[in-house]
């Protein structure tokens, strides 16, 4: 190609290249339209799931779900329901899970609560720091049949995202029910009675010292809600998508339109 050659204005694009363009063009739109769409939808479902957290927040205490109920639970249903039960603590098979909260980091204790209908449930009682590990540090325990009222969670199971439970070294980074409940041996032999499949984040008792530890009434209730911008973000992207396949094809029309004279004097010339 002469330096003549390079400094005359490019023609068309050949129809082949054109198609494809506007078909990669038409793809990404439809999928940025489609994930814009997606988002929209998970807000509807975001919000409604806000509105039912907050409402199960507000209502008074219901029986924390017995064997029979247990098939059906589920987080849409029952996550954050507001529940009571009466039993009786196990303090010496309480088990300490990695926590971290507003007053720092420490531990949740969780304690089985033998209820008064016989079965077990684990009680996170609370927050503690590291220096509070010990029982006999913390003060005195609730002993007899007690009333629990809390928030009703379903299991974490495994571990945390980056630490998995270890069990037998005692450390936890979750609230698994069924790995704690196997490791404290509930529902064996001298701890006979099924394990609920869900824990109660303890409320703070009434009357309970503001320096009392475990320190109850910790549970954070807050979902992240970015998806209107996420849906905004992609439809902005297929608009972009959009303009620019429209301004590609009025481009091509001009540059078609200027060509064809040029092309039709050069084919005269030749006859």
């Amino acid at each position: 190609m002469t330096r003549e050659d390079a400094s005359l204005p490019r023609g068309p694009r050949s129809r082949g290249a054109l198609v494809a363009l506007m078909a990669g063009a038409a793809l990404l739109l439809a999928g940025f339209l489609a994930l814009g769409t997606w988002q929209v939808q998970r807000l509807a479902w975001k919000r409604e799931l806000i509105a039912r957290v907050e409402q199960r927040l507000q209502a008074a205490p219901v029986p924390a779900p017995g064997p029979s109920d247990w098939p059906t639970l589920n987080r849409e249903d029952y996550e954050y329901r507001r529940v009571g039960v009466r039993g009786t603590y196990a303090h010496e098979l309480e088990t300490l899970v990695r926590a971290s909260t507003e007053l720092g980091t420490g531990y949740w204790v969780l304690t089985p609560l033998r209820t008064e209908r016989g079965y077990w449930l684990l009680v996170n009682r609370g927050f503690i720091p590291p220096e509070m590990r010990a029982r006999e540090v913390r003060g005195p325990e609730p002993q007899g049949e007690q009333t629990v009222a809390g928030l009703l969670r379903l299991s974490e199971p495994e571990g945390s995202l980056l630490q998995k439970n270890a069990p037998a070294e005692a450390r936890w980074y979750s609230r698994d029910v069924a790995a704690i409940a196997a490791a404290r041996d509930l529902g064996g032999v001298g701890r006979t009675g099924a394990v609920a499949p869900y824990f109660v984040d303890a409320s703070t008792a009434p009357g309970a010292p503001a320096d009392a530890w475990p320190r109850a009434g910790l549970t954070v209730v807050k979902f992240s809600n970015n998806h209107l911008s996420y849906a905004i973000t992609w439809y902005a992207l297929a608009a972009m998508v959009a303009a620019a396949a429209l301004y590609l094809l009025r481009c091509e029309r001009r540059l078609r339109d200027a060509h064809a004279p040029a092309a039709s004097a050069l084919h005269r010339g030749g006859d």
